[in-house]
């Protein structure tokens, strides 16, 4: 069986961000306010109108929300926001229904939309602006730096706390590392996707060193079993130690990880982000919405929603056929892990959702003059104020962690 890994979107987002770049200048016009609501819309405006939540007057007819890959459980905040009534469009590997709150429709639609393969690798903001009816994004606070010139985005809640993403190595062969900067004492190889600006950020602080990097990485686990774990290797920890130990029958063993965020790469990962000027339009929409948002999440991970979410994941994995390989037993590791490893929790503050300042001023120090080696250009005078806003989120809402 051939195992597809998440990591996969990576160099093949980088692949496709040319292509993807060149739609941006589409003519595509705003999806009206006035469009007919469908049946399904209809239903929930009566009932929210009857007492409910009603982001109908407020907020568009169908608030679609563009993901960074298949279905899968580190999105549940997202698919907590449907109900028992949707519609799965396995062509366009979407899925459309009433938005609920707490169980009750909202007058409008929420449709969630799959990235990865298919939107062809590209990333989300990019499919912001090229699709104009999409009203939200996952951004990361990197991205919305290296693309603040050409693709604009201010992030309004961020559901994960820690990028899921980290680097593993073979506690076996390994047995005194316990993070990535111990792999750089070691001279470990560390096997990555190409592109990545944490891995650049590692070199420059001399957490690794540039020929430690082999940047030949494509998303399957055969030289990392070939090489019998005598190498370091990328991936994220809500799906690779699972599915390598219990998986993989090569392999079929623990390994030992740490986040990239806890090694000293600070991003917000999965941003819920808008084009700048939707922020202000639609500020009296975000005011209600982004509270929901927050709620979703905590009956997602309070375990209120857990199961109907991941059957939801499992049957949108199977009708978008992808490719993507994604079981049930990966479902309830990449559950409990966003939690046991802290990906998923309140900030600082105690408040599920919020951007801490201080984290993303020191993100920006970080890319800021890598991205200058690079050649990217950075949007003049930017702030990292610039990326986020912390006045949508309702500060009595948090996980309890």
């Amino acid at each position: 069986m051939r195992v597809h890994f998440k990591s996969a979107s990576v160099i093949a987002g980088l692949a496709a961000t040319a292509v993807t770049l060149s739609a941006c200048s589409s003519d595509a016009e705003p999806e009206s306010s006035d469009a007919p609501e469908s049946s399904a819309t209809s239903s929930a405006t009566a009932s929210a109108s009857a007492g409910g939540l009603d982001l109908s007057a407020v907020c568009p007819a169908d608030i679609k929300i563009q993901t960074d890959w298949n279905p899968e459980m580190e999105h549940g905040h997202l698919y907590a926001l449907l109900g028992d009534e949707y519609e799965v469009d396995s062509d366009n590997k979407s899925v459309t229904g009433p938005l609920m709150a707490s169980g009750e429709p909202t007058g409008v639609d929420v449709t969630i939309l799959s990235g990865g393969p298919a939107v062809g690798f590209a990333q989300p903001n990019a499919q912001l602006y090229s699709d104009t009816s999409i009203f939200m994004a996952y951004v990361g606070t990197d991205e919305a730096i290296a693309h603040s010139t050409d693709l604009p985005t201010v992030s309004v809640f961020q559901p994960l706390e820690k990028d899921p993403q980290m680097i593993m190595w073979d506690p076996e062969t390994y047995p005194d590392v316990t993070g990535i900067a111990d792999l750089g004492t070691d001279g470990t190889t560390v096997r990555v996707f190409p592109g990545g600006v944490y891995i650049d950020y590692f070199v420059g602080a001399g957490i690794l060193s540039a020929d430690q990097i082999d940047t030949t990485y494509d998303g399957t686990p055969a030289v990392f079993v070939s090489e019998s774990g005598a190498i370091a290797q990328q991936g994220f920890a809500s799906a690779e130690p699972f599915i390598y130990e219990n998986e993989v029958d090569a392999w079929g063993k623990p390994v030992g990880y740490e986040l990239i965020n806890d090694a000293g790469f600070p991003k917000y990962a999965a941003s819920m982000s808008l084009r700048p000027d939707d922020v202000t339009e639609y500020a009296d929409c975000l005011e209600l919405l982004v509270p929901v948002m927050q709620q979703a999440e905590v009956d997602y991970y309070d375990g209120t929603l857990k199961d109907s979410v991941k059957d939801l994941v499992l049957e949108l994995v199977d009708a978008y056929d992808t490719g993507w390989v994604y079981s049930a037993e990966v479902a309830d590791y990449s559950f409990d892990t966003m939690i046991a490893d802290g990906i998923a929790s309140d900030g600082p503050d105690g408040v599920l959702g919020t951007f801490d300042a201080d984290r993303v001023a020191e993100l920006f120090e970080i890319v800021e003059p890598i991205y200058g080696e690079q050649g990217i250009d950075i949007a003049e005078g930017l702030t990292p104020e610039d990326l986020y806003t912390n006045e949508f989120i309702d500060e009595s809402i948090s996980l309890g962690f």
